[in-house]
C-alpha cells in the first residue's frame, strides 16, 4: 500500500511507502490529511507515562512547504505500461483487448519517418497489427485508428502509474480527470 502525497494546495506530487510518510509525521510536515487511517504504525514506550507511540496514516496526505516535484512536467513520462493501461489493453486497429505482455507500443508515424516517442504519436498496438502496419502511415497500410492517442493529466499519470490504488486515493484522482477520459470506463 503507498500513501499519495500532494502539496498543500491539493496538487498529487508522488506515491510514497507508509514509512516516508510516518517520517513526514513525525517531523509535523503534515497540512492535512483525507480519508480514513489505513494504517497504524506502533513505536516504542515512553518510559515516564507507559504509553506506547503510535502514528495513524493516512492514504493522503498535504505535506507542508515546498515539495521538490516531478510531477511540475508538461507531459507525464511515457513508459509501456502506463500507455497500455491509458488505452484499456485495447489494439487500436483491431479493437480487440490483451494481455499486457501480447502488446506493443505503436508510433503512428514511424520514428524511422520523423514521427515523436510522446503521448500524441504513440498507440497500443496488438503485435499481428503493429507487424501489418510496418513502417508505413496507418492510411498507407489501410488501417484506420479505433481511437484517438492523448495526453494524460497530471491527475491521470497518478492512476495509470499501476500502483494498487484505495478507494479514497481514487475517488481524489478521478475527480480531477476529465470526464471523456478512457478511465471512467
Amino acid at each position: 500500500m503507498e500513501v499519495l502525497q500532494l502539496d498543500v494546495s491539493g496538487r498529487p506530487q508522488a506515491w510514497m511507502t507508509v514509512r516516508e510518510a510516518a517520517v513526514l509525521y513525525a517531523s509535523d510536515s503534515i497540512a492535512w490529511t483525507l480519508g480514513d487511517t489505513c494504517h497504524v504504525l506502533r513505536g516504542g514506550v515512553q518510559r515516564t507515562t507507559g504509553v506506547q507511540s503510535r502514528i495513524e496514516v493516512h492514504p493522503i496526505i498535504a505535506v507542508r512547504g515546498a515539495v521538490p516535484s516531478r510531477a511540475w512536467r508538461q507531459s507525464p513520462a511515457l513508459t509501456n505500461p502506463k500507455l497500455f493501461v491509458r488505452d484499456r489493453g485495447m489494439c487500436a486497429y483491431c479493437g480487440h483487448r490483451f494481455a499486457f505482455d501480447d502488446l506493443t507500443r505503436e508510433h503512428i508515424v514511424p520514428v524511422s519517418r520523423g514521427g515523436q516517442d510522446s503521448w500524441m504519436n504513440c498507440i497500443t498496438a496488438c503485435r499481428g497489427c503493429n507487424g501489418h502496419k510496418g513502417n508505413r502511415l496507418p492510411e498507407e497500410a489501410r488501417m484506420s485508428l479505433m481511437y484517438l492517442p492523448y495526453v494524460p493529466s497530471l491527475h491521470e499519470d497518478m492512476i495509470l502509474r499501476g500502483r494498487r490504488i484505495l478507494a479514497d486515493q481514487m475517488d481524489f484522482l478521478l475527480a480531477s480527470v476529465p470526464r471523456n477520459s478512457r478511465l471512467h470506463d
